[in-house]
This record gives C-alpha cells, structure tokens and sequence, in this order.
C-alpha cells in the first residue's frame, strides 16, 4: 500500500500501526463513561472472545476509512443492527451522547498516537482530520451535525467529557477482563498493552481504574515512546499499514459484503 500525495490526513494516519498501542486507552475512556461501561458489562464478550472484539473493531475502522461505498454500508447497517439490541437500564448503544463519546476516543487516541509518533499535524491538516473522522460517528448513527465542526469545539467537548466521567465497579471488571485474558497466548500483549493504556490515561483515571503505577513503570513507558519515535516512521509503509491489509483481507475473505446470508459469520464478529 504505497502513499499517494493525494491522500487524506485520516487514510495517511488512520491505518498506522502505532495507533494500535492505543487500543487499551480508547477503550478505557469509553469505559469511564458509566453509560457506557453497563453496556458493555451486559452486552459484550471482552472476556471469552478477545480477539473477535478486537477483529471486530479492526473491521469497523479499517472498513470505514478503507472500504469501499458498498462495504462501509453493510458494515455499517450490521453495527448499528447490532447496537439496536444494547439497551438496559440507564443506558441505550444508540444514544446520540453515547454514539458521539465513543467515536471522540477514536479520533482522540489515533490522533494523539499519531502526534507521539510523528509530531503534531499543521493546524490545517488537523482540522481536516477532525472532519474526516466524524465517518465514525455517522456510521455507528449519530447525525453529521453533532459532530464537532472545529478543533475548538472539539477541545471544548473533548474538556467536558473528560470532567464527567467516572469509573465504576462495572468499568473496574472489563478493565480486570480486558487485561488479565484466560488466554495464556494473550497476557504477553496485553501486559505491553497495560503499560501503554497506564501511562495514557490521566493520573486520577489511572487510579480510578485501579492501574498499578510507579517511576519504574513511567520510565519504562518513556523509554517505549522514545524508541518508537526513532525506529518506527523508518519502518517501511507497508509493513507498518500490514494490520489494514490483513483486516481487508480477512474480512473481504469472509464473504460479509456478498450479501445477508454471508454476512452472518461477519455479524458474529462485531458484536
């Protein structure tokens, strides 16, 4: 997947790899949202199918920055299928707040991974990033107009959310899920991931989520952010996009755009 001087600012970082190290953060922030955090303590499968929820996700932000026109519509008419039955007490998936919180810590984490990495966009071609990624919001079902029109107004929403959250018992056990998997093959990378979501998250989220930290550890997590910033932009580009090829692959292969029938095997995965 070669680079085109014509390419958007969210198809030059959407499908870094680096961005991945955020995956632990963005879905801590949605978490902290205690509306959030009911409904996907009663709803998903964190817990005994991790790397289905997380090829899940891949799927819905790869798709949606990569996929064609006909792709992105059945992606996106199987995740807002999907989130039609996440409705419980004080919560509803489909909840305008909740659909605009949620696309925010995508667009926040892969912004902010991208800037760790690469430095800081222009504030033209950060502004056309913000605007690019309200494809998030729109394909899970939140109107284009909710979306933050500036970076101002995105800092403004950005500022107030983060004041209101608060992490439950509810956030606190897909947290203990998330990080501690049944899987023996998984602890390795989600130990990695742990230290990356740790020194990402504000100080009192971190102790809100009951996250261990010391020197030792934000040593160890500036030493990890160091070396990435000098070894991975000289990664050749294909290798570093080689998430995006593979989820295209895998999901292209699994015949979910060929029709209702097939995409039966997709809708397993994304829910």
């Amino acid at each position: 997947m070669g680079r085109s001087s014509d390419e958007t600012p969210l198809r030059r970082a959407g499908g870094e790899a680096c961005a991945l190290g955020g995956a632990g953060y963005a879905v801590l922030l949605q978490i902290a949202h205690p509306s959030v955090a009911r409904g996907v303590h009663d709803h998903s499968s964190f817990a005994s199918r991790p790397f289905a929820r997380l090829l899940g996700t891949l799927y819905f932000v790869y798709g949606t920055i990569y996929g064609t026109e006909e792709e992105k519509r059945r992606l996106h008419a199987i995740v807002r299928a999907m989130h039609r039955k996440v409705t419980g007490p004080g919560y509803r998936a489909l909840d305008h707040d909740l659909l605009l919180w949620v696309a925010a810590t995508l667009f926040h984490s892969s912004s902010r991974l991208n800037a760790m990495v690469f430095g800081e966009l222009g504030a033209e071609e950060y502004a056309a990033f913000l605007r690019e990624a309200s494809a998030f919001a729109t394909a899970l079902g939140l109107p284009e107009e909710e979306w933050p029109a500036t970076p101002a107004e995105f800092d403004a929403y950005w500022e107030a959310g983060m004041r209101a959250l608060r992490v439950g018992e509810e956030a606190r056990s897909i947290t203990r899920e998330l990080f501690r998997p049944a899987s023996a093959s998984l602890r390795p990378l989600m130990k990695a991931q742990l230290l990356l979501t740790g020194g990402l998250l504000p100080p009192d989220l971190r102790e809100q989520f009951r996250i261990p930290w010391s020197d030792a550890r934000q040593r160890r997590f500036d030493r990890v952010v160091r070396v990435t910033r000098a070894v991975y932009p000289r990664v050749p580009r294909p290798v570093r996009f080689l998430p995006v090829t593979l989820s295209l692959w895998s999901m292209r292969r699994s015949g979910g755009w060929l029709g209702p029938r097939r995409a039966r095997g997709l809708r397993r995965i994304v829910s």
